[in-house]
């Protein structure tokens, strides 16, 4: 019976460059991806503003939603109004 090898766990990252030496220098095969999420990027540009009132009460919901979706709160609303047009 063979020895299975333990994965180390992913470490966190304080910037873009940081991950970027990390990817570069790592043996990835050491890794647990298990833990990760697709995620999708956002590579259209924006360039129109839109300013909107509502709740406190409804803003935090929205927030509450985002973070655990763990994208920011403005993705979110612009997901939902996508969804919905």
């Amino acid at each position: 019976m063979s020895a299975r090898k333990k994965l180390k766990s992913f470490p966190r990252f304080e910037s873009d460059e940081e991950a970027e030496r990390f990817v570069e220098q790592a043996d990835l095969s050491e890794y647990d991806f298990s833990g990760f999420k697709p995620m999708q990027f956002e590579l259209e540009r924006k360039p129109k503003q839109v300013n909107l009132r509502m709740s406190a009460g409804l803003l935090a919901k929205i927030k509450e939603k985002a973070e655990a979706r763990g994208i920011p709160y403005q993705r979110f609303i612009r997901e939902v109004l996508e969804r919905a047009v």
